[in-house]
């Protein structure tokens, strides 16, 4: 074996092994990096210079801003009033609550970008109402979890600059959020469709319909929050604002509504929020940082070639090779979490997604890889999307991901529509362009 190979199994052998070992991710980047330089011979200071670049991008300041919002929003009382517009739209009907939680969380995910918040916030209300209500238990929490998985796709989402930053950074953010739009809201109505389908199957109960004089009162409270959504894609599509200054401008209206308008937290609590956010943020710097200089012994190495090759091989067929892509990531979502492997197949899979064989434009990509990724957060065994809601649930996570099978095929139909049908991502940002 020559040198380069050695380095090259010494930098993703080194790095499996790691992750089997439990090693924390971004230490085990780092370690990998390490031999494998050392073997290679590649200098220590350039490695170090590709992480401090890593994180030294003006557009990773929109994470932050975002990683607050989410958090001030996740403990302003919001939640409550976004079940309460769902439930006035779509409670009514067979299986309303179940509905509910599904068009809950198109609004949550359009305002936070979590997952796991939505999970935590909806979760902790709605799991416990659809129980009482007659729901199955396992159902209610697979329902609640699988139907976060829109809190990433949905514009706003700091998954998706980690993607932009990761893939070189030319690629539009504003045109990146507008890409994920209508993914997330056809994943929601999907997910409406087959809790209709499970409800009348099941016999769940019709839902309960709000009261004519409060349905005003409801609108207007919601209306509030959701302008969250207006100052993002509003001011980013328009051109008014950067996604940075968007994303500054959302934390700064979530905490008037949350401290101001509904009065839910107090200034005591904002200490605790921004804890919870720094803390979140670090992870994600950290991995960011780690990830750059993993990538760049990648480069250094030639292992993208190698690796497009290697795929090129296999079939020159455009869609076989999208198939072969998607049960990949399907599988690498299984095991390790969304922020580092946007971080890691990124720089492995764009030479091959933007090939001349497969000819798929960037935004397009980077909303099938993160629709691929957040099925991820929802799939033992590491899914933090599905730990959080057996926690709040307390079902066994076996059971739950078990009966969660026909939201898991309904998110896969939905992940083949978005790769194959390349319109579905692309309409929006292209009418964004046209203007």
């Amino acid at each position: 074996m020559t040198t380069a190979s050695i380095a090259i199994a010494v930098l993703l052998g080194g790095f499996v092994v790691l992750m089997l070992l439990r090693v924390p991710v971004s230490i085990a980047l780092i370690l990998s990096t390490l031999g494998s330089a050392l073997i290679g011979g590649t200098n220590l200071t350039s490695i170090a210079q590709a992480m401090v670049k890593g994180v030294d991008n003006f557009s990773l300041l929109a994470v932050p801003f975002f990683i607050l919002s989410g958090e001030i929003i996740s403990a302003g009382g919001i939640a409550t009033r976004l079940i309460d517009l769902a439930n006035l739209l779509v409670g009514r009907m067979r299986g309303g609550l179940a509905m509910v939680n599904c068009m809950d969380s198109m609004f949550f995910g359009g305002i936070s970008g979590s997952a796991v918040a939505d999970v935590s916030s909806l979760g902790s209300v709605m799991i416990p109402m659809m129980v009482k209500a007659g729901y199955d238990e396992d159902f209610a929490v697979g329902i609640t979890v699988t139907t976060a998985c829109q809190g990433v796709l949905i514009p706003p989402s700091h998954n998706m600059v980690i993607y932009a930053v990761s893939a070189g950074g030319g690629i539009s953010i504003g045109k990146l959020f507008m890409g994920g739009l209508i993914p997330g809201v056809l994943l929601g109505l999907a997910f409406m469709v087959t809790c209709y389908i499970l409800a009348k199957r099941r016999n769940y109960p019709y839902g309960v319909t709000t009261p004519k004089g409060k349905r005003l009162k409801v609108v207007l409270e919601a209306l509030l929050p959701l302008g969250t959504i207006l100052i993002v894609m509003g001011g980013v599509s328009f051109g008014i604002c950067t996604p940075t200054e968007s994303a500054a401008l959302a934390g700064v209206y979530a905490f008037i509504l949350a401290y101001f308008v509904f009065r839910e937290i107090k200034l005591r609590d904002f200490g605790k929020i921004l804890t919870r956010a720094l803390k979140t943020l670090a992870i994600v710097l950290t991995l960011i940082a780690a990830a750059k200089g993993f990538a760049f012994m990648m480069v250094n190495l030639r292992v993208s070639e190698i690796l497009t090759s290697a795929l090129l091989s296999v079939t020159q067929n455009k869609y076989l090779l999208l198939l072969l892509i998607n049960v990949l990531l399907l599988f690498l979502g299984c095991i390790m979490d969304m922020a580092p492997l946007i971080l890691i197949m990124t720089p492995i899979l764009y030479p091959v997604v933007t090939s001349p064989v497969v000819g798929m434009d960037p935004i397009h990509f980077g909303v099938m890889l993160i629709f691929n990724l957040a099925i991820g957060l929802c799939t033992p065994p590491v899914g933090s999307a599905l730990f959080v809601g057996c926690a709040i649930g307390k079902t066994p996570i076996e059971r739950t991901a078990k009966h969660m099978m026909p939201m898991f095929l309904t998110m896969v139909i939905m992940l083949m529509l978005v790769t194959y049908i390349p319109d579905v991502t692309m309409l929006v940002p292209r009418l964004m362009t046209a203007k």
